[in-house]
């Protein structure tokens, strides 16, 4: 018996001890089964007392030795050693709650704030309450998210309340429970206030914007041309009953840019004669048709008087647009862009672009952005414009002339008449002109492609920042150009209560005490060895 004695105890204390777990997990709220945390005592306190009574022997015979001497001289050590090792770790403890810092490892950094949130609220001038009504069940993940906010600047205050406790502040804010739904948060500066249901950065971002950005910036999208719809087809024809999105249509990027603030309305040049005067931006967004000879007169005169214009023009577009962009210093290549690593996949005219300019447009863009049906775009030799090519396209991929061969039979493959990428798919800058007004300067964004920008492919890779930061630029916002928050694309896995309580007994309970106790017997069967 006196050789069992050890491990007698050693596996007392691992069962009191793992007892002792499950009573705090208890005491916090989380369910346990009480029939565990019996059995861990019960096992304790009998293995504890077989090892006192089967070692009183080798205890008196140890005291009447030098080992008694021993033990109490190393013994006092570790208990010295014990003692400094709790007193640093609460200090440590304690300077934690004094200076805290953030880390996130996971793989997009979903858990960080977006450059353009973090933008937004260190240039914030005054305070922004976020009081958040959620119950408590979810209220921790949701102050997660805002106490992300406050950790940037300590002009955020975050609150967040139980609805159901705090109905007076449901009352003095005027919130309905049909507004309350699910829960909301209520971004504040000063009087003015935004209700936000949905809690994810974007939306909370949107909201501080809108509260914070001042002007009243106004972006006119050209119509009658054949270009892209920014509104959705009729309500009812979608399955939730709300309005059709048209996948070959702007109304997302549309929504993008009214989440900056902006105001958004479509023109017809043919109708009102002129470009308005409070027009900051003109959109001409995949035109198919021609423009009449006065519409192009009102275009061409809204840039000399220093205006801004987006132009995404498709290969071969039947528009009259090139006569104009040639006179303001832009050429469209007569082609498409192709790409060979994308033609292994069959989309050889999906290409990717990934490498940019210094430009403010471009300069904060790290991932990749897709263009399908490109063209290339470049700078008029000798047009006397002042341009950026802030895009290109692939090393993998070339700008095919053989327009007729890919498009009629399908086939492609580089000759000597095409040119090897990366291919340049959209420029930047001021357009020069004989009758630019004198201290006007207009500006110009020019890609091969609309689509990139359309419904079905504005949420790839950073399709979106692409178009956005274009507009912000031509807006004169250079402050807004940023890196947007990006979408987190974690997949769910659906457990039962009782497959989701077996899982945090196992990982919990079960497995650590399963090898806390292989580990003592593993010791004690190298120290009966020798």
């Amino acid at each position: 018996m006196r050789n069992w004695s050890p491990l007698f105890g050693v596996l007392g204390a691992i069962f009191i001890a793992f007892g002792l777990i499950s009573l705090v997990v208890w005491q916090l709220g989380a369910p346990t089964d009480l029939r565990w945390i019996y059995g861990n005592f019960g096992l304790g306190v009998l293995l504890l007392v077989s090892a006192l009574v089967g070692g009183l022997d080798m205890w008196r015979e140890r005291l009447s030795t030098g080992e008694a001497r021993r033990v109490q001289k190393y013994g006092t050590s570790a208990v010295v050693s014990t003692i400094l090792g709790v007193v640093i770790l609460g200090m440590l403890g304690f300077m934690s709650t004094r200076y805290t810092k953030r880390f996130d490892w996971s793989e997009a950094k979903a858990l960080s704030l977006s450059d353009q949130t973090v933008k937004v609220i260190e240039g914030l001038e005054r305070d922004v309450e976020l009081l958040a009504f959620y119950p408590a069940l979810v209220a921790g993940s949701i102050r997660d998210l805002l106490d992300r906010y406050a950790y940037v600047s300590d002009r955020v205050k975050v609150e967040v309340v139980d609805p159901q406790v705090r109905r007076d502040l449901l009352e003095r804010y005027a919130i309905s429970d049909d507004q309350l739904g699910q829960g909301l948060i209520r971004v504040a500066i000063g009087e003015e206030a935004v209700q936000v249901t949905e809690p994810n950065e974007s939306e909370l971002t949107n909201a501080i914007v809108k509260l914070t950005r001042t002007g009243d910036k106004k972006v006119y999208f050209l119509e009658g041309h054949g270009e892209r719809p920014i509104s959705d087809g009729p309500k009812g024809q979608s399955p939730q009953g709300g309005a059709a999105i048209i996948e070959n249509g702007y109304s997302k990027a549309a929504k993008a840019l009214e989440n900056e603030n902006y105001r958004l309305e479509s023109i017809v040049l043919g109708v009102v004669g002129e470009v308005p005067d409070d027009a900051d931006v003109v959109v001409i967004a995949g035109p198919t048709q021609a423009l009449r000879p006065a519409e192009t007169r009102a275009l061409e005169n809204y840039v000399n008087r220093g205006g801004s214009v987006l132009a995404l023009v498709d290969p071969r577009a039947n528009t009259d647009l090139y006569g104009l962009l040639d006179q303001w210093g832009v050429v469209l290549g007569d082609d498409v862009i192709l790409d060979e690593l994308q033609g292994l996949f069959g989309q050889p005219h999906a290409a990717t672009a990934g490498e940019y300019a210094g430009h403010p447009i471009t300069q904060d863009l790290r991932e990749v952005t897709l263009f399908v049906m490109a063209r290339s775009v470049g700078a008029k030799a000798g047009g006397g414009g002042d341009f950026t090519e802030i895009v290109k396209t692939s090393k993998n991929s070339w700008a095919e002339r053989n327009l007729d061969l890919f498009v009629q039979q399908g086939k492609f493959g580089f000759e000597p008449d095409d040119t090897r990428g990366p291919i340049p798919v959209a420029i930047a800058g001021t357009p020069a002109h004989e009758a630019v007004e004198e201290g006007a300067t207009p500006k110009l964004v020019v890609f091969g492609d609309s689509d990139f920008a359309s419904n079905q492919a504005i949420d790839a890779y950073r399709n979106r920042d692409l178009f956005i930061n274009s507009v912000n630029w031509l807006l004169g916002d250079v402050e807004a150009i940023s890196i947007r928050p990006p979408v987190s694309r974690a997949s769910r896995l659906r457990l039962s209560s009782q497959e989701l309580s077996n899982i945090r007994y196992l990982s919990l309970f079960i497995l650590p005490e399963a090898i806390a106790i292989l580990g003592a017997v593993s010791w004690w069967g190298r120290r009966h060895s020798r």
